[in-house]
């Protein structure tokens, strides 16, 4: 592998959802390791999966990977983080102020903003002191689906333009007390990310379309803040096939072409393949084969792939379209087919004759290149946070700065120039897109389970803020009590028939449901089992799906499952095919 040739001591790994990002981070820290190498793997993910890819329980606390001397591993857990950096702020004035005072302050640090930069304190923490990655030649970082690693690697350099610039007053008390003091610290971070010599970003992509023009933009956008020195590695290669799979050769003709119309960002790149696996990446010895080439001359034959029973997903549709208004949201671990399956809905009950508004919060999603095209009743948007933001900072200074002074609008300009703008901005245009559902279908296209869990999180925490303010007996409706009424809100968990994503899918549910919303429905996304593949490689990867798929449509009530296409599902037309096609399954 390239990307392994003396590397720097910090190595980031980013790409698309679903890529394959955690597998080549894991792969690399044991290959360093057996050379001798002390080495430390960090999740930056909400969403963290290392654990389980390694079996173990990791969390927040550097932990040895005994079974692989040398390797060490760190989940920075963000409502850990978050909970520390409260306790940092309240705690010393705890017993000094009045508990109005303090309810005050806690609240203000409730919301994902301040989740954000406590995890963002541990991650410059692992770059800037010494004292904490001393013990280690190299440090890599499996960083979470690409919006949110974008955000995680510019925000050094916006908080140092923030603070450099002297902005920041009272109000922004809650997140942003100390910041000042981080200023150092968030300018040598910005130095370690612009050092080839210290920092080599590793961009992980699959052969197809989506992922690839992913990177590129990655590519260039962190490149502008300094981030130059970059590698690829595509993941998941099927190898030639030999003839009779229909299936299989689709697939791999696919895969050539779209490396063969390499994004021009990249093909100056130093570039690895990595072939695709027959078994998930679960455990010391599918790691330690991930980079080698497949060897398949002493692999006995493929046992026959159990039947999966045929039925067509859109007798969800059907169910959904009941109704000629409301909320449906897609959710899950990036790379599932979150904004696939979003679209095929949306084209599904536009066909019908709906008005349907689809959009998206992811901040890596791009829901026009996977429609391809317009349709009748269907109006596509997506929540930029950029452009959410410059509108909000807008409307405050036309409302609330319209009575003050010129000094009054400079300083709360100033105020609004925070990045904890950001939060604010794009919870209000979530809001309003959850108020349109009451009188048309509105498709959400989510981001990545744990970047949906901060904007979930700013939602719980106006609702909280709310209900203080209007007292128990009034009369009023926040968006989160629109999402726990499942007669407004249908929520679809997307999945895949692997390990993983089924685990986080479950983690997912089970945070909805504290905050009081009931999944409505799964589906199990881009499956070989229910595909009949012919190729041996083909039929053990379907093989090892059907313990996923028995497992979840043994759990829960309302489950589709959708065949792996032979063509990528860009456009109307191919969309209704994969609406078409599949399972689905209601008991």
């Amino acid at each position: 592998m390239k990307f392994l040739h003396t590397p720097p001591r910090f190595l980031f790994f980013t790409g698309k959802g679903g890529v394959g990002k955690t597998s080549i981070a894991c792969a690399a820290a044991i290959h360093l390791a057996r050379g001798g190498k002390r080495v430390l793997l960090v999740s930056t993910d909400p969403a963290s999966n290392v654990g389980q890819v390694f079996g173990l329980s990791i969390g927040n606390t550097i932990t040895d990977i005994l079974t692989v001397p040398g390797l060490s591993a760190l989940e920075i857990d963000p409502e850990q983080a978050a909970e520390a950096y409260r306790e940092r702020i309240v705690g010393p004035v705890r017993g000094l102020l009045p508990e109005k005072e303090l309810a005050s302050i806690t609240e203000q640090l409730s919301g994902s903003c301040t989740t954000e930069i406590a995890s963002f304190n541990e991650f410059t923490a692992l770059l800037t002191d010494h004292d904490a990655v001393v013990d280690f030649d190299h440090v890599l970082f499996d960083t979470a689906p690409t919006g949110h690693t974008i955000r995680l690697l510019q925000l050094p350099g916006s908080w140092t333009d923030f603070l450099n610039e002297g902005k920041g007053d009272a109000s922004c008390l809650g997140p942003l007390s100390g910041l000042e003091k981080q200023r150092t610290i968030y300018a040598e971070a910005v130095a370690a990310l612009a050092d080839p010599q210290r920092t080599r970003l590793v961009l992980v992509t699959r052969a197809r379309r989506s992922p690839l023009a992913e990177i590129a933009r990655t590519r260039t956008e962190l490149a502008d803040i300094g981030l130059s020195h970059q590698h690829v590695v595509v993941n998941g290669l099927l190898p030639e096939p030999e003839a009779g799979d229909e299936l299989a050769a689709a697939i791999y003709q696919r895969e050539q072409a779209a490396l063969a119309g390499l994004p021009a960002e990249l093909a100056d790149l130093p570039l690895d393949v990595v072939e695709l696996k027959a078994t998930n990446m679960v455990g010391i010895d599918a790691l330690e084969s991930l980079f080698a080439a497949a060897d398949t001359s002493a692999a006995p034959a493929a046992a026959p792939v159990g039947e999966v029973p045929e039925a067509p997903l859109s007798a969800l549709v059907d169910e959904l379209a009941d109704a000629d208004h409301g909320l449906i949201m897609c959710m899950g671990k990036g790379g599932v087919g979150k904004t696939t399956l979003a679209a095929a809905i949306a084209v599904a009950l536009a066909e019908r004759g709906h008005q349907v508004h689809l959009t998206t919060t992811d901040p890596a999603a791009h829901l026009t290149d996977t429609l391809d095209g317009s349709l009748d009743g269907l109006e596509v948007s997506r929540i930029d946070p950029a452009v959410a933001t410059a509108k909000y900072r807008d409307r405050v200074l036309a409302t609330k700065g319209a009575a003050l002074d010129e000094q009054g609008r400079a300083t709360l300009a100033e105020d609004l120039a925070s990045p904890c703008t950001e939060e604010v901005a794009v919870f209000q245009a979530f809001s309003r897109v959850i108020h349109e559902s009451r009188r048309k279908f509105v498709v959400v296209d989510t981001a990545p389970t744990g970047h949906t869990l901060l904007l979930l999180d700013a939602t719980g925490s106006y609702h909280r803020e709310i209900a203080r303010q209007m007292g128990d007996n009034a009369n009023f409706t926040t968006p989160l009590m629109r999402l726990q009424n499942p007669e407004e809100t249908k929520v679809l968990l997307v999945t895949l028939a692997e390990t993983t994503p089924r685990l986080e899918a479950e983690g997912l549910q089970a945070d909805l449901q504290r905050a009081g919303i009931t999944p409505w429905g799964w589906v199990v996304n881009n499956s070989l089992a229910a595909a009949h593949p012919t190729l041996d490689l083909l039929r053990r990867r379907a093989a090892v799906e059907l313990p996923e798929i028995d497992a979840i449509t043994a759990a829960h009530p309302r489950v589709a499952i959708v065949p792996m296409l032979p063509a990528e599902p860009v456009g109307a037309p191919t969309l209704t095919t994969l609406t078409a096609a599949g399972t689905a399954l209601t008991h």
